[in-house]
């Protein structure tokens, strides 16, 4: 089972996007600088990078098979 991590400024659309995947989780940052800090430690634990989101308020996770 694949992983995904990305980030977005519409994480409602994303997840549409994405099927509504029932294991969808997303966090809030407060700053831009946390998003990418965030996004390379996901890809360093194996996710696969997901770039179609634009911005950075919210990073999000979910799986794929």
């Amino acid at each position: 089972m694949a992983r995904y991590a990305g980030l977005t400024d519409d994480p409602e659309r994303r997840k549409r996007e994405h099927g509504n995947p029932p294991d969808w989780w997303q966090r809030t940052f407060s700053t831009e600088r946390e998003a990418p800090d965030w996004e390379k430690d996901m890809l360093a634990r194996g996710h696969s990078g997901d770039t179609g989101g634009a911005g950075w308020h919210y990073g999000y996770t979910f799986s794929k098979n």
